[in-house]
Order: structure tokens, then C-alpha cells, then sequence
């Protein structure tokens, strides 16, 4: 039985995430949530693109046993316009500037749909991340970063003799 109402669950994962550092919205998954979505959607629309256009970089992350492996959808942008740096070996962050596409003289733009802006995500690593071993790269628009696990400990378990 959850605690939570399933209404307070993200989308795409049922599952809470005890690293994550996003930012809750309270009216995701609300039967109106499309009109608290379209004004959330007109006050980005009014805020300048730099600001609002490419803030979420959509990214996954899971687990396999010998690694956290993080990748995220960033299309049309070079290596050089992607940072991934560690905070306080522990808060990964992602970020990202796609620059706006200047008009020349005599164009004249029809429809313009692709973002531009900057993006930040932050997750905190658990404690078995070995964060001096990170690994990144990019290929077909997507980064993949690669945070290598530490082996589990193994307990120590010493016998006592039972005196008696």
C-alpha cells in the first residue's frame, strides 16, 4: 500500500528517488493539470528564451551493478557546450547552452520551435559513486555520463567464544 496518493507521483517513474534534487510540482497528476500546465506554459512563454526555452534536459539514470549511468537528450549541441563538473564529490551537474540562431539580413522566420537557452540538472551521487572515476562522452546528440560503484563492503564478522 503506498503512502502517497498516486497523484503525487511523478510520470515517468513510480519509484521515489531519495538522490534527486528536481523540483516538485504539486499539480502533476491532477485531473487539471493541463490548465495548470498551459499557465505555467504562458508565464515561460513571457520570461526571455535565454531563461526559459531549454531549461529541462530530459535525462535517465540507472542503476547496473558496477555503475550509475546517466544520459541525457541534448540534440544539436557540440561536447563543447556540455559541462559536467562534481560538486563537493557528491552533486553531479549537467549543463548545457544551446545558443539562438541570429536573423540575417532578409530572413525573414516563419516558425520558430527549437529551443535555445541553458539547462542545469544536479543529482547527488550515493555514497557508493566513485566520483574520481567519471566518465563522459557524446555521440548522436545524447551524453552519456558513467559513475563507476564502489564494490559493496563486505561485513566483518569475527566469532565470539561463549565463555562458561
Amino acid at each position: 500500500m503506498a503512502l502517497i496518493p498516486s497523484f503525487f507521483r511523478r510520470r515517468s517513474n513510480d519509484a521515489f528517488d531519495p538522490f534527486s534534487l528536481d523540483v516538485w510540482d504539486p499539480f502533476e497528476g491532477f485531473p487539471s493539470s493541463s490548465h495548470f500546465r498551459q499557465l505555467s506554459d504562458n508565464i515561460r512563454s513571457s520570461l526571455p528564451s535565454e531563461m526559459a526555452s531549454f531549461s529541462s534536459a530530459m535525462i535517465d539514470w540507472k542503476e547496473t551493478p558496477t555503475a550509475h549511468v546517466f544520459k541525457a537528450d541534448v540534440p544539436g549541441l557540440r561536447k563543447e557546450e556540455v559541462k559536467v563538473e562534481l560538486e563537493d564529490d557528491r552533486v553531479l551537474h549537467i549543463r548545457g547552452e544551446r545558443k539562438r540562431e541570429m536573423e540575417e539580413k532578409g530572413d525573414t522566420w516563419q516558425r520558430v520551435e527549437r529551443s535555445s537557452g541553458t539547462f542545469v540538472r544536479r543529482f547527488r551521487l550515493p555514497e557508493n559513486a566513485k566520483v574520481d572515476e567519471v566518465k563522459a562522452s557524446m555521440a548522436d546528440g545524447v551524453l552519456t555520463v558513467t559513475v563507476p560503484k564502489a564494490d559493496a563492503k563486505k561485513a566483518d564478522v569475527k566469532s565470539v567464544e561463549i565463555s562458561g
